[in-house]
Order: structure tokens, then sequence, then C-alpha cells
């Protein structure tokens, strides 16, 4: 159940990342503007117009698929009235950040919100006619009780420093006004995070990579404040909280529709896709056909 979800998001967050590279630069002044130059290499020039089809050479048929897909699941959702409760899109955004670790960090973003919400209508779109038993939908809760049984999670960035000396100095200049996504990326021992400026995503209680210390740490935080020099095994963490999550454990009325979809689905020969509804939705566009693998 959770493969299929991932790797949904993963697309999807490509796709945005495609999306708002196109629009951006579709929007800026100047838009059309064929002679204007976007870089230099020696005497040559690349104008706005190559770079544009560069762009929708690599991106464009993907990114209109994209909004293409997204449109006739909002016309379909209409038209068959379905709706995402709130208290089940909170649900998913909290499984997602909890179960995904370094993932979760981008699941504040709205655009991303939007994406799981329309994953969510898509699901049940795809699965509004299925019937399944309220038996099975029980033993599956009853054997994957675990998968709703959410740790209290904390979303942290860390700068990872090799000595004391070096942590009180970075604290200094914490204290005195300094970006610490800035000074990670500066100084930080730990090079994946410090790519993220310190950024490491949500951790559970039950994280075993991270020092006992580290989540004992964490738990005493208060959002939006960072920590004193924490003793590592080599070296020194300094923490900074962004968001504290505390634990749930979901019953199982509260992810009975949510089982119910996931068990359709994997009934299902065809792909998790909104292509199955472009006919419905009466779709044509630039590329020709109404269907496109």
């Amino acid at each position: 159940m959770l493969d299929k979800k991932q790797l949904w998001l993963i697309i999807a967050a490509l796709a945005i990342v495609n999306i708002v590279t196109v629009v951006y630069f579709m929007t800026r002044p100047g838009w059309g503007m064929e002679k204007e130059t976007v870089a230099t290499v020696g005497n040559q020039k690349i104008n706005r117009q190559e770079w544009l089809n560069e762009l929708e050479e690599r991106y464009g048929k993907d990114t209109l698929r994209d909004l293409v897909d997204k449109k006739v699941i909002e016309n379909m959702a209409d038209q068959y009235d379905i709706k995402i409760p709130k208290k089940s899109l909170e649900r998913e955004l909290t499984l997602y950040k909890t179960l995904y670790g370094a993932e979760g960090q981008h699941l504040n973003d709205k655009a991303f919100e939007e994406e799981v919400k329309t994953n969510l209508m898509l699901e049940e779109l795809l699965t509004k006619d299925a019937v399944i038993s309220e038996k099975d939908i029980q033993r599956y809760y009853n054997e994957n009780e675990s998968l709703f049984d959410i740790p209290a999670s904390y979303h942290l960035s860390q700068i990872i420093v090799s000595t004391l000396a070096d942590a009180e100095r970075t604290l200094k200049e914490l204290e005195g006004g300094s970006s610490f996504s800035a000074l990670a990326m500066e100084r930080s021992l730990d090079e994946f995070s410090s790519n993220q400026g310190g950024d490491i995503g949500f951790v559970s209680e039950e994280n075993e990579r991270l020092a006992p210390s580290v989540l004992k740490e964490a738990r005493d935080m208060q959002e939006g404040t960072w920590s004193g020099p924490i003793k590592l095994e080599k070296g020194y963490a300094i923490l900074f909280l962004h968001e504290k999550m505390a634990g749930k454990k979901y019953t199982f009325s509260e992810v009975k529709d949510q089982i119910r979809r996931q068990l359709a689905i994997e009934q299902m020969d065809t792909p998790v896709s909104a292509r199955a509804f472009w006919n419905e939705a009466d779709v044509t566009w630039f590329y020709g056909n109404k269907e496109e693998d």
C-alpha cells in the first residue's frame, strides 16, 4: 500500500517542478522576446526562445498530461460528487510525514497538499463502484494495525560539528541572527543534510539511526527553537525543531475508507491513472489522441 503511494508522490512532486518551471518562464515580463539573451558562452548567445523550446521538448508533453489529468480528476469528482474530508487529508499527510522521513520536509507545501488531495480523489473515482466486504476490511486492519499506530515525530534540522568550541561558536552566530540553514550548508559535517540546509525531515521516536540523546533533546524542545550542543559519538549536534507531532493510533472506523480503497485498487487490472476517465471527460489535447500511454 505505502510503496504505491510513495511512487505517486514522487511522480507528483516531479510534475510540480516541471509545471512551476515552465509557468514561471512563460509569465515573466518580456515573454515572447526571441532575441532576449539568457546565457552566453564566449561569443555565442542562447536566447530565451531556444531555452523555452528545449524546455517544451523535454518536459512539455509530460507537463501537459499532468495538467490534463488534474483537470479530469477535478471534473469527474464534481460530476460524481466526490469530496475529501479535511480529517482524511490530514491523516494522509500525517502518515506521509511520519513514514517517509526526509520526504516529509516538503509536505507543508500547499501545492504538495493539493497533490495528495488530488490523489485521494482519483482513488475514490477509481473505486467508487467497488464492493469490498466489511470482513475483508476488518481483517486487513487487524493484520496491519501497526501501520496505523503513528509514533511521535519531529521535523528537525541539524548542524554537526567536530568540537564543542565549534558548536559554541555556531550558537553565538545563531543568537546574532545568522541563518540556521546557511550555517548548516557552510559548516555541517553531515554532507547529506548540509546540502539541504541541515534539514533531515521528520524522524520518529522509533528511529534507530539517530542517537538517543538527539531524540531526547527533540522531545523537550519547543517548535521554532534550536538546542544547545548535543554530544555525539563523533562531534556535536545542534538541532532546530520545525514541527512536533504527537503520536496517534488510528481506529478502524477512522481508516476504514482508506483500507477499502486500497483493497479495491489492488484488485484492479488497470493502472492508478486519470487516463481511465479521459474519454468520459471528453479530453482533446495538443498531441492528438485523447488517451496516451
